[in-house]
C-alpha cells in the first residue's frame, strides 16, 4: 500500500525542480522579483480549460504587463509538485491532491473551491467482467492514480461497501499508463476522472460501479504557491474573478463547451461532449462547511496511513487582502 513520505514527495519534487528552472523562477523569486510571467498549471478537462480557449485570463490581466503561460498536467499530484518549487504560480485539482502535498509539506494554499467532479469520476470495469458490484473488488488489482481524487473516491466507495482498504490491491498508475493497463487486462477495474473516463465510455461502454457523486461530497480546488500568493495577491484574486466570468460562459455556451475543451486539450471531441455535458462550472469562496468537508477527507487518509501526518486543512487557507 502507498505511503506518500517526504522522501517520496521530495523525489517527485527533483523533476519538478527542474521544471521550474525551465520558467526561471522559483517560488522565492516569485516573491523577491518583479514578476515577468504568470505560470497556470492546468488538466485536460474543467473551468481552467474553458478560461484558457477563450482567454479570459489573458484580457482580464492585460494591463500588468506580464505573460500569461499555461502548462498542462496529467493529473494533480505532479500540478502539485510543481506549485510547491514555483515552477507555476496557480493551478486546478481535484481534492485529494493538495491533502497529500501538504502532509508533506508543500508550499501550498487553498485559494477557491470549485464543484466536484461528480459524475464525471468513476469506478468502472469491462462490460464482460465478472464484477458486478463494489463487494465484487475484494481481492482485485484497482488501478488509480496515487493522491488524486480517483484515489478519495476508491477509498470512500469501498468504506461505505465495508471493505478495506488493505482487501484490495490498488495498482498506483497514471491516467495514460492505467488506460494501457485496464486494455490489456492488466487490472481488474479503473478509477479516473474525465475526460479519461468519458475516453473508456467511449471505447468500452464499462460498467460504472460507483461514481464520486453517489459516495462523496467533495470539491476541486483552485491552489497557489503559498509565497506567490502571499507577493501578488492581486493576480490571485483577479484570477478567481476571471475564473467566474469563463463559468458564466460555459453555462451560456454549453453548446460550445465540448469544442473549446477539445480545441485546447486535443481529447476526440465525443469524449468531451460527454465529459461537457456532466461538469459543472462555478468558483467560489472557501466556507467553513468546505473546510470541514476536506478535513474530514484529509483525516480519513491519515487514518488509513496514507498520508504521513495528519494535516489542519485550515492552516492552508488563503484570505484575500482586506476580506
Amino acid at each position: 500500500m502507498f505511503n506518500l513520505t517526504r522522501r517520496a514527495f521530495g523525489g517527485g519534487l527533483l523533476a519538478a525542480a527542474a521544471f521550474a528552472a525551465s520558467f526561471g523562477t522559483t517560488s522565492l523569486g516569485a516573491a523577491a522579483q518583479e514578476l515577468k510571467a504568470f505560470n497556470i498549471g492546468y488538466q485536460k478537462t474543467g473551468l481552467p480549460v474553458i478560461a484558457r480557449q477563450q482567454q479570459i485570463i489573458e484580457k482580464a490581466l492585460a494591463d500588468k504587463g506580464v505573460t500569461v503561460k499555461w502548462v498542462e498536467f496529467t493529473a494533480g499530484p505532479p500540478l502539485v509538485e510543481a506549485l510547491n518549487v514555483g515552477a507555476i504560480d496557480v493551478g486546478w485539482t481535484g481534492d485529494a491532491p493538495p491533502i497529500f502535498g501538504q502532509s508533506a509539506g508543500a508550499n501550498i494554499v487553498y485559494a477557491a473551491a470549485l464543484p466536484s467532479n461528480g459524475d464525471g469520476e468513476a469506478i468502472f470495469v469491462k462490460p464482460a467482467s465478472p464484477i458486478q458490484s463494489l463487494a465484487d473488488l475484494k481481492g482485485k488489482r484497482i488501478g488509480v492514480g496515487k493522491g488524486t481524487s480517483a484515489h478519495n473516491l476508491l477509498v470512500a466507495a469501498l468504506e461505505k461497501t465495508g471493505i478495506a482498504f488493505d482487501q484490495v490491491t490498488p495498482v498506483y498508475l497514471s491516467p495514460a499508463d492505467a488506460a494501457a493497463a485496464f486494455a490489456s487486462d492488466q487490472i481488474d477495474a479503473w478509477a479516473v476522472w474525465d475526460p479519461f473516463f468519458a475516453i473508456a465510455e467511449t471505447r468500452y461502454q464499462p460498467r460504472v460501479l460507483a461514481r464520486s457523486s453517489d459516495v462523496l461530497k467533495v470539491n476541486t480546488y483552485f491552489l497557489a504557491n503559498k509565497d506567490f500568493a502571499k507577493a501578488h495577491p492581486d493576480f490571485v484574486s483577479t484570477t478567481i474573478g476571471a475564473l467566474g466570468d469563463a463559468a458564466k460562459w460555459a453555462d451560456q455556451n454549453r453548446d460550445k463547451v465540448a469544442e473549446a475543451l477539445h480545441e485546447v486539450t486535443g481529447v476526440p471531441l465525443d469524449a468531451q461532449t460527454i465529459a461537457a455535458n456532466r461538469t459543472k462550472f462555478g468558483i467560489y469562496p472557501i466556507t467553513d462547511e468546505i473546510v470541514a468537508g476536506q478535513q474530514a477527507t484529509a483525516d480519513r487518509f491519515f487514518k488509513l496511513g496514507l498520508i504521513p501526518k495528519a494535516v489542519r486543512i485550515s492552516d492552508a487557507v488563503w484570505t484575500a487582502p482586506g476580506n
